[in-house]
């Protein structure tokens, strides 16, 4: 199973570079084109944009071709488009190219999300997903500290280099590796369209659950860089090594996640998380200010948020049988809203003078939201199961 996901893995591995090693280079980004940190911020709400944007306009490639030739187009885009990345001359350009950049992530991890739990042994769907999302995970572990590094060291036009390359070689490995499902991965014709997802009022739950709930940890991850060196009084040379530590954290927290996930119900799963994420963005508001609680909030906080992801995306799954690729695109689309979200949210205590920590104070009330979404989810699906189905 994991052979034939591993491809799936190196591409959201590229794709997880491409979206987070932003927070490590705000600060040389911002100085580079003369602007303020909290301004920079607007790169990774380009990013996210585009990835909303994506969903609609990339939805039929779902419905037109096989898996693999899908995931192929997808890849060759994300590799055009960080290139420009690369040669963009001012910050507007390079806001623009962010978002262009962002266009083909959902629709990659919707498609292949259904494949990654298409090809799992029965009983273990949650487990093969969260092995395709653990390439996000591994991108902070290792690409996202590579990258930071060489924006710090180098120029930040070397860090979408790697990008690039990266990029390059998911495709190559992905057009030998993974094989042709045909049309037994494609969407039907007549498979739910958008509007029709979004007449159900559990897609809203869930949309507000991930926009609002998941977008408190990027309050946190967003600034994390300025809030290790500016309250934890960290050096900026050991940021690319707390990276590391975090995103090993995030790894941990994606293979639990899933776990969890096959061994309980996803909506029990998601609603206890939510629970975790609020109370580790709390203590990060109160505890930032001291080296060693800072770095195991970082790992602490990073693993809950991801173990939310490839839990978040089999309660999607499950609840659309017959759209699960539309589904799961518009879930990752969400995830990305609460990224632009979060980035936004969380620099306005900035704006106004306040430290860093205060991010993550807008983080947790965010993460509530979460919880009670979560709960709504879980009370009707125990009522489902009873027989009554409340959504509608």
């Amino acid at each position: 199973m994991k052979k034939k996901i591993f491809p799936l893995l190196l591409g959201g591995f590229g794709l997880g570079v491409a979206e987070f090693v932003m927070m490590g280079i705000l600060p040389q980004i911002a100085t580079a084109v003369d602007i303020s940190i909290s301004q920079a911020g607007y790169l990774i709400s380009a990013y996210a944009l585009g990835v909303v944007l994506g969903v609609p306009i990339l939805n039929n490639i779902s419905k037109k071709y096989s898996a693999k030739k899908a995931l192929v187009i997808l890849l060759l885009m994300f590799i055009v488009f960080n290139a420009l990345t690369i040669v963009a001359p001012n910050f507007d350009l390079l806001v623009f190219s962010r978002l262009l950049a962002g266009l083909p992530h959902g629709a990659f991890f919707g498609v292949g999300s259904v494949v990654a739990s298409r090809v799992a042994q029965k009983g273990k769907e949650a487990q093969a997903v969260s092995f395709m999302f653990m390439g996000l995970t591994l991108a902070n572990v290792i690409g996202v500290p590579i990258g930071t590094y060489i924006g710090q060291e180098v120029s930040w036009r070397g860090s979408f280099m790697l990008i690039a390359l990266i990029g390059c070689i998911s495709l190559i490995l992905l057009k030998i590796s993974l094989p042709d499902t045909h049309s037994d991965t494609k969407e039907k014709e007549d498979s739910p369209s958008l509007l029709k997802f979004f007449n159900s009022r559990k897609a809203w739950i869930i949309v507000l659950m991930i926009c609002i709930g998941q977008g408190g940890f990027f309050t946190w991850f967003s600034y994390v860089s300025p809030l290790l060196t500016n309250v934890s009084g960290f050096d900026e040379s050991s940021v690319v090594y707390i990276l590391i530590f975090a995103g090993v954290g995030m790894t941990a927290g994606s293979y639990f996640g899933g776990l969890l996930c096959d061994r309980y119900t996803p909506e029990r799963t998601v609603m206890g998380l939510f629970v975790l994420m609020s109370i580790s963005l709390l203590l990060v508001h109160f505890f930032s200010w001291y080296k060693i609680p800072s770095l195991i909030l970082t790992f602490v906080t990073g693993a809950t948020s991801f173990a939310l992801v490839p839990s978040i995306q089999m309660l999607i799954i499950r609840s659309w049988k017959g759209s699960e690729v539309v589904a799961s695109s518009v879930g990752q689309a969400c995830f990305n809203v609460g990224n632009a979200l979060g980035a936004w949210l969380g620099g306005i205590p900035l704006e106004y003078g306040m430290n860093y920590t205060w991010s993550s104070s807008v983080g947790v009330i965010m993460a509530t939201f979460g919880i009670l979404m979560a709960y709504i989810i879980f009370k009707n699906s125990k009522s489902e199961s009873l027989g009554s189905h409340t959504y509608s």
